[in-house]
């Protein structure tokens, strides 16, 4: 039903994730970030409300797995859930429950995570890791990468519809928070579409937020 990647740059700058989904409107549902904290991608048969409380368990300290195991021990369906969770430092860690459905993967690396459900073959997680490590540039970038690596080397056992992109850095809100909530076509493409128009204002729309008397216009008609 769902594959994803979650990552951080190597400084623990920035963290992302990129995912894709069978199901409407996968990243409202799956994708969590807070800067200087951490990511998690709570999947499967999806509860939101995890990613929340792991982030908090990250915030207060704990490394990954620990912010995953004291989740999981309070949660009644552990089971059938499928997390991704990376913090600031130490390795990423992935939980897959006994209910997760179809073929279940997971693959990481030393700054990201990648795993699905319902995947077409289980080798698609690897190939996202692979992708993500041979990239370079932009987080985005790279996460989007892997992204399309898993998709062409099958992705999930039917038809994507949903994509998303998420990235948070050191102020509040998400510089990356792109969606492709239902798509008949090409999810992923049209997401990399919306990145490449994304992507060389991130640093303009941030500095709106902060300081618009030293803001760049918006080169639209009626503002020059």
């Amino acid at each position: 039903m769902t594959l994803s990647i979650v990552a951080r740059t190597a400084d623990a700058h920035m963290f992302g994730m990129a995912i894709a989904s069978s199901s409407p409107a996968v990243a409202a549902r799956c994708a969590h970030a807070r800067a200087g904290v951490g990511v998690v991608a709570t999947q499967n048969i999806t509860d939101p409300s995890l990613g929340p409380r792991v982030l908090d368990a990250l915030a207060h300290g704990g490394s990954a797995s620990t912010a995953l195991e004291d989740v999981l021990a309070t949660t009644p369906f552990a089971a059938y859930r499928q997390l991704l969770v990376l913090g600031r430092e130490g390795p990423p860690v992935v939980h897959s429950g006994a209910q997760a459905l179809g073929i279940v993967a997971c693959a990481t690396g030393q700054h990201a995570a990648a795993a699905g459900n319902l995947l077409a073959r289980a080798e698609v997680a690897a190939a996202m890791i692979a992708a993500f490590e041979a990239a370079s540039g932009h987080l985005g970038a790279r996460l989007l990468q892997a992204l399309r690596s898993g998709a062409a080397r099958g992705g999930e056992a039917g038809p994507i519809h949903s994509a998303g992109l998420l990235i948070v850095r050191e102020v509040a809100w998400p510089i990356v928070d792109l969606r492709v909530d239902w798509s008949e076509a090409d999810p992923v493409a049209a997401l990399g579409a919306l990145w490449d128009i994304y992507a060389p204002q991130i640093d303009d729309y941030v500095q709106r937020a902060l300081d618009p008397t030293h803001a760049p216009a918006f080169g639209v008609t009626g503002n020059v």
